[in-house]
């Protein structure tokens, strides 16, 4: 089964279930994944309201490959004295859901994540996303950044494991023309 969603050149939004062919279009969008995610026989959870001006909501993950479930003792620390803004999640491995301050949705990762690893001696390993290959590019602060913050923290874990470190990840970086 597959649910769509898409935004028409007209301003309105159509979601479509595949597998049932049940399609419908309004301006709500909304309203208009409600009625596809009822006909899936799915619950439907509006996502939250915005977060105030200059903060960021985000999760960070700290996934060990199979090692380090959510009750792990060396999470014990982290789960009673998370950083501010944050809340300990389970998600079959440990998690913590944000609402941080920055003035980017990669500057408030950053101080986070740098918050944890001084704080507690874990460095967490991305932000949670399954398919990070789906790219929308909405806004510095949006869906994109939080693909770029997750594939960077990936990246980190995965290059430590094979034994790269800062400077090879920057060799890279640089190598790349990013500026």
């Amino acid at each position: 089964m597959s649910l769509h969603i898409q935004r028409n050149t007209d301003g309105t939004i159509t979601g479509h279930n595949t597998e049932t062919g049940f399609m419908v279009t309004s301006d709500d969008e909304e309203e208009v994944r409600r009625l596809v995610h009822e006909d899936a026989g799915w619950e439907y959870t509006p996502p939250p309201p915005p977060t105030p001006a200059g903060y960021h909501r985000f999760v960070l993950v700290h996934d060990e490959f199979g090692d380090g479930a959510f009750g792990d003792e060396r999470y014990e620390g982290l789960r009673t004295r998370p950083p501010s803004g944050c809340e300990p999640v389970d998600r079959g491995c440990f998690a913590l859901t944000c609402e941080r301050p920055g003035a980017t949705l990669l500057g408030a990762v950053s101080d986070t994540v740098a918050e944890i690893r001084r704080a507690h001696g874990l460095v967490m390993s991305s932000l949670g996303l399954e398919k990070p290959e789906e790219w929308f590019a909405d806004d510095r602060d949006g869906y994109g950044a939080q693909t770029v913050a997750h594939l960077m923290l990936t990246a980190a874990h995965r290059a430590a494991l094979l034994g790269y470190g800062r400077k090879d990840l920057v060799r890279l970086l640089d190598a790349s023309g990013l500026r």
